[in-house]
């Protein structure tokens, strides 16, 4: 991509209001969930059961929960590995997903049929019955939810890959680079992988807030981060329980899921427009 396409491609961000209002939002979020804990006096699991379900106050602005725990404090940090665990989740389905689909469509062949079934395959099941039954069989360990989380998404990326692959793969560039004796690797790489990131990326951010959303249910039926490491769906879990009492631990931590996918998928539809040019044209 030319430094004249960069620049172009910033100017009609900053002017696009969508994408902008996106990006202030995720800005904000990730400053949030990163210097927030730091700044505050308490912990996640500091108690105090003199405090027990206290409404917001100056001392906690979101109140406490059934144990005395700033709710503020919690949602931040909970809002912190959520968000760590679906941006590893969507980056690994990116990668594996990208580079599958790049190579089915680049080689064809056995190679295309055997990568692609196994894509079909994963598509059959529904996500979070999917993601549930990942959980249940290898545990409830972060690593897992990532990798739960990563291959639910998995296929998608490889569709997504594959289909523009196919669009270029053809391309005088590509057979140039063919011609030139260049190795199979090298020319996804560098000649096609540059060309399809537009589409991964604006799907990477759609698959963002959608495994924000997987993370947070699997956390709030217990199979998905488990205590005492706050997660957003973990909090919500515990104040449903004590909800009449005291509304604003369920309320402000789903409030926070939907400050972010907000934020996320107003980024997600500007890049889109940028990118797309049936839609840029329309601008």
């Amino acid at each position: 991509m030319s430094l004249f396409h960069r620049n172009s491609l910033a100017r009609r961000f900053l002017h696009h209001r969508t994408a902008l209002a996106g990006l202030v939002i995720c800005t904000c979020v990730l400053l949030a969930v990163i210097v927030g804990p730091l700044i505050l006096p308490y912990g996640p699991e500091d108690m105090d059961f003199m405090a027990t379900l206290s409404p917001p106050s100056m001392a906690h602005p979101l109140g406490t929960d059934s144990f005395g725990r700033d709710v503020l404090v919690r949602v931040l940090n909970g809002g912190q590995v959520s968000l760590t665990i679906s941006f590893l989740a969507i980056a690994l389905a990116t990668v594996v997903g990208g580079g599958m689909g790049l190579a089915a469509a680049y080689h064809g062949g056995w190679t295309d049929v055997i990568l692609m079934r196994f894509a079909d395959l994963l598509f059959a099941f529904p996500s979070f019955i999917l993601a549930l039954l990942l959980m249940v069989m290898f545990g409830f360990s972060t690593s897992n939810i990532i990798f739960a989380i990563a291959l639910v998404y998995l296929p998608i990326f490889a569709r997504i890959a594959r289909n523009s692959t196919l669009l270029v793969r053809d391309e005088p560039f590509v057979q140039a680079a063919r011609l030139m004796g260049r190795r199979p690797v090298a020319i996804m790489l560098t000649q096609i992988l540059p060309n399809i990131s537009a589409p991964l990326l604006v799907q990477a951010s759609a698959g963002m807030a959608f495994a924000i959303i997987l993370e947070a249910g699997l956390s709030f039926i217990g199979l998905g981060v488990q205590p005492p490491t706050p997660s957003l769906g973990g909090i919500m879990s515990d104040g449903r329980e004590y909800f009449s009492r005291a509304p604003w631990v369920l309320t402000m931590s789903g409030l926070a899921i939907s400050v972010a996918l907000l934020g996320i998928n107003l980024l997600g539809d500007g890049l889109r427009d940028l990118t797309d040019p049936r839609l840029r044209e329309r601008n």
